[in-house]
Formats: C-alpha cells, structure tokens, sequence
C-alpha cells in the first residue's frame, strides 16, 4: 500500500479561520472508488513539553478546556508560528506561559492527534533542569495557572485519568515508562 495510489480529485474549502480550517476532498481510492466527502482538519503544527525544574518538580498548567467544560491539569503546548522551528516554539511557550526556560531539551516524540482527518504533527519535547526566569506573557485569551508537581503527583494524574488531552499523556506515560517511574 503507498500513499500515492490515493488521487485526490477534487478539494473544496468549506471554512477558514485560523484555528481552524475545514476541507472537502473528493478522493478516489486504489480500487478505484471514490470518496465523495472526505473531510481533513487543517491545523497548524503543535509542540509540548513536559519541563522538569532543576529540584526535580514537573511544570504542569491548569487551564480550562472548554470543549470538555473542564479545568484540567497539563503540560505545556502551544503552536509552532511561521518561521520557527519546533524546538523554538518549544522553548518560548514554556516560557510565556509559565516562565520557566533554560535545561536540557531533547525531542520525544512526533504524534498527530488523528491521521484520518487532521493533518498537523504534535512535537513532543523534553526539558530537563528548567528554572524560573520570568513571569508569564500570556496571549489576551490565555488563562494559565502555572503548577509545580512531584513525580508522584503527576504519575497519579495519569494512572487516575485526570490528563485528558491524548497529545498531552502519550509523552508523559513515555517519560514515566523509559524512567522506570511506573
């Protein structure tokens, strides 16, 4: 099977704004049929980071999603802008929304949130020996309340189900299961 045995025949934006753009495609499968409505999601390309201080504590956030009409608890994210690699858009979220830099960062993990209809990639990254360096520089819409959490906390959150954004648990269960902390 290769990606190049599906043509798309036809492609119709149906809406475009910038958090969220829908398309239309019509798509004409290897066997020769054809998809008449095929919808992809346009989405920037995402980054996270699970940020551990120098005295060893997980900079987790709470913020409310209002898809779930929750206040959850979790790492931090954020889009990648025109012009800057993942690792830079990395590093400035973590420190506009939590204040925190510097460390040793390493990519984890590349996801994407549902490959059947969304089309951007989640930069998963790593930062370790993260030190509080400035206050927060929120966007006018943002309402983040940095936290600071033991391992034992953070792993509790995951065991109970309390992380609820996929993109989010998938690099910390990696980080608790390549650590031997489960």
């Amino acid at each position: 099977m290769k990606a190049e045995d599906y043509k798309i025949l036809n492609s119709e934006y149906l809406f475009n704004r910038p958090w969220l753009t829908v398309r239309k495609d019509r798509l004409q499968l290897p066997s020769g049929q054809v998809n008449e409505e095929y919808y992809v999601l346009e989405y920037p390309d995402w980054i996270n980071v699970v940020a551990i201080t120098k005295e060893g504590l997980f900079v987790m956030e709470q913020q409310y999603r209002h898809g779930l009409g929750q206040v959850g608890i979790e790492i931090c994210a954020g889009v990648i802008e025109k012009g800057e690699t993942p690792l830079q858009a990395a590093q400035r979220e973590l420190l506009e929304e939590t204040g925190y830099s510097g460390g040793t960062w390493s990519e984890e993990m590349v996801l994407c949130a549902n490959p059947s209809t969304t089309n951007n990639l989640s930069h998963s990254f790593l930062a370790v020996g993260v030190e509080k360096t400035a206050g927060q520089h929120l966007d006018r819409t943002e309402v983040i309340e940095p936290i600071l959490m033991t391992a034992d906390q953070v792993r509790e959150l995951l065991v109970n189900d309390k992380v609820k954004q996929a993109l989010m648990a998938a690099p910390l269960w990696k980080y608790f299961s390549t650590h031997g902390l489960l």
